[in-house]
């Protein structure tokens, strides 16, 4: 298991979780060659928590990002199953596992997985080359349903991402601990789903910072 993060002062933690911006990216509307501002503001929107790479710590600042969350994404990475615990308590759960889950994780989670949750399909894998290549081969199904995924989900690289390609959004969270010095700030990110389309906003986290003797 990774070594968690050290705690530090209270006050700088709350002080930085107050500083905390979203960025949005929004699904190119194909009536009027515009971003859809589909559900943004819209109380009926179905919200969907996406997150990866926790490394075996989940921050303190997840819970109340992804409460109201229908369902909650992770592409793997967990480490620590009271990671999974943690999340199924505040939303239904969708995991697999990452190239650094082993043991009885690895072997109780699925490596990708096809899943639907407000009426539309979705695909999720730790890794992007793999999880496409099994799609596009169709060796990930899910019984009768042939319906496409209209998100995929992936993990792996430490970068936040967002990219549609025929109406599919292909989706990296980031990693929400960012435990090497080149990633990126940590984030995690939620899918907001409406008729009109998927958006996704992505919410940068505090970094944590991990002991030096860990290697992830």
């Amino acid at each position: 298991m990774a070594p968690k993060p050290k705690e530090g002062n209270p006050r700088t933690r709350d002080a930085e979780q107050a500083k905390i911006k979203t960025a949005s990216a929004l699904e190119p509307s194909p009536k009027r060659g515009c971003p859809s501002l589909g559900g943004a503001h819209d109380p009926s929107a179905a919200r969907i928590g996406v997150i990866a790479d926790t490394h075996g710590y989940l921050h303190p600042a997840i819970a109340e990002l992804f409460a109201g969350v229908i369902h909650i994404i992770h592409a793997g990475d967990i480490v620590d199953p009271a990671t999974l615990v943690a999340l199924e308590a505040v939303a239904p759960l969708t995991a697999v596992a990452g190239n650094m889950d082993s043991g009885e994780l690895a072997e109780s989670l699925p490596r990708e997985v096809l899943g639907e949750v407000a009426g539309f399909r979705f695909a999720v894998g730790h890794k992007r080359k793999r999880l496409l290549k099994r799609l596009s081969s169709g060796k990930l199904v899910s019984g009768a349903d042939d319906r496409p995924p209209r998100l995929v989900v992936f993990g792996h690289e430490h970068a936040p991402s967002a990219s549609w390609v025929e109406g599919v959004l292909y989706l990296n969270p980031g990693t929400a601990t960012a435990p090497d010095e080149e990633d990126a700030a940590a984030t995690v990110a939620i899918v907001t789903a409406v008729a009109a389309g998927l958006s996704v906003t992505f919410v940068p986290l505090p970094r944590a910072a991990l002991s030096p003797a860990a290697d992830l």
